[in-house]
């Protein structure tokens, strides 16, 4: 198995975190085995793009809620190391369990 699971939208509550609120989260590995996908789509010509983080941030994002990592954004990123034969991903993780101020790199 690649991923811990698959479900399609997510069931933690919305955690509001802008773009820059993501950027100050140090990115860490994760097993692929670990993450829950949110989404059940995944579009081949993102896929096989080379240029697919172009406008975004160079690491996927994952929320941790209830003792599960959901990837809330990254599917394609993470499929590409599945793909590589890699186990782990860089990704940025927010644990809804851990006030902000901790999570983030001083």
């Amino acid at each position: 198995m690649i991923f811990k699971g698959v479900r399609d939208g997510r069931p933690y509550p919305e955690h509001g975190l802008s773009h820059r609120q993501w950027a100050q989260i140090p990115p860490r590995q994760i097993r692929l085995d670990e993450l829950v996908m949110t989404t059940t789509v995944l579009a081949l010509d993102r896929l096989l793009s080379e240029d697919s983080t172009f406008y975004g941030d160079l690491f996927p994002h994952a929320v941790k809620w209830n003792g599960d990592v959901y990837l809330e954004d990254g599917l394609h990123r993470a499929v590409r190391s599945a793909l590589r034969n890699r186990v782990v991903l860089h990704a940025r993780v927010f644990d809804m369990d851990i006030p902000m101020s901790e999570q983030v790199s001083v």
